[in-house]
């Protein structure tokens, strides 16, 4: 089988849709080595490093029309590739269709609330119409609770719907180092209004009026989206590299995920696999993906978020058992199976096609 998948999340320089896209591309060239898969997209981008033989960018647009990119380009870049299945990865499939597609329904964000993606109008206009049309063959969502959404929101039919967990990278484990000079917590995802920051700071600021603890916040800051002010105590790294991750969660008192609404919230899983306990919000796609294994909380109420940093600033100790368990969860996920999954999703939308 020849796959074409979108890679235009691989020009971002972090965040879940690269990872998505990266890890997923890399798991499929491993696991299938058999098949070829191309990374097509109407902006320069490369592979992943240390990509199979079988993962390999193909060729842009070649003209002014082909730059009109999901109406003629990538109908195009399917033909000239001989794909056998478009994989749209970020809520988009062509316009024309040629041959079988599946899309990415990441989550439902774009729709819940405007001023979460003040840039996400063409996906709020375009995205539904694809759907009522019938242009995606196959839809995966990262989750069961946006899988049900989705139905609902948009009328599918269930059988065209199929849920796909996601995983960490496999490099995500616990690393041991020297003690950070103060104990921190870590808050790892792009800043932006969805993530609920407001509740996170004001926890904290409570918390260390009595207890000397940082809070270290990871991630690119979105256009529309002003990152918290200087103050002692809160530390902004931006982006690291994918290297600095594992220590740094390993190394922080809780990981820490307010956030009000997720497709799959793959931070979670990230923390737990590095060992780190961690406190979540009681989201729904939260729940799936972390079980038992996180101290869930609702998302908006600071008095539950200041006990619960509390209770990690003055007893860490009583925090092994969350460890404990969120090692065990992590292990239940891998990008192979992400992988044989979605390849099998890719099979069904062959099968399908036409019909």
């Amino acid at each position: 089988m020849r796959v074409a998948l979108d890679a235009t999340a691989l020009t971002l320089s972090s965040g879940g849709l690269r990872r998505y896209v990266s890890e997923l591309s890399r798991a499929l060239a491993a696991c299938f080595p058999q098949d070829e898969f191309l990374l097509v997209s109407d902006q320069p981008c490369r592979g992943p490093e240390d990509s199979p033989a079988d993962l390999r960018a193909a060729e842009g647009p070649r003209n002014r029309l082909e730059r009109r990119w999901w109406l003629w380009g990538v109908r195009q870049a399917v033909l000239r590739t001989a794909a056998d299945v478009f994989h749209g990865t970020n809520f988009e499939v062509p316009y024309l269709p040629v041959k079988p597609s599946v899309m990415t329904l990441h989550d439902l964000s774009p729709w819940m609330d405007p001023a979460w993606h003040a840039d996400a109008t063409r996906v709020r206009r375009r995205t539904p119409m694809l759907l009522r049309l019938g242009l995606a063959t196959l839809i995966l969502t990262h989750s069961e609770s946006v899988r049900r959404q989705a139905i609902t929101r948009f009328g599918l039919d269930p059988g065209r719907v199929l849920a796909v967990p996601l995983a960490a990278p496999s490099h995500f484990r616990p690393v041991r180092a020297q003690p950070p000079p103060r104990p921190y917590f870590l808050f790892v995802g792009t800043l932006e209004r969805r993530k609920n920051l407001g509740v996170l700071l004001e926890a904290w600021r409570e918390v260390r009026k009595r207890y000397a603890v940082d809070l270290v916040l990871v991630g690119r800051c979105r256009r529309d989206f002003s990152p918290p002010a200087q103050e002692d105590g809160l530390r902004w790294l931006g982006e690291v590299s994918e290297q600095q991750l594992p220590e740094l969660y390993s190394g922080a008192r809780a990981c820490v995920y307010p956030s009000l609404y997720e497709g799959f919230g793959l931070p979670v899983l990230e923390a737990m696999q590095c060992g780190a306990p961690v406190m979540a919000s009681r989201d729904p796609a939260i729940c799936e993906v972390a079980g038992d294994a996180a101290m869930l909380l609702e998302a908006c109420e600071v008095r539950a978020w200041i006990e619960a940093l509390t209770l990690a600033a003055a007893h860490p100790e009583r925090l092994a058992p969350w460890r404990d368990r969120g090692l065990r969860r992590a292990r239940q996920f891998t990008w192979e199976g992400t992988a044989r999954l979605t390849r099998e999703a890719y099979e069904e939308a062959r099968r399908r096609f036409g019909r």
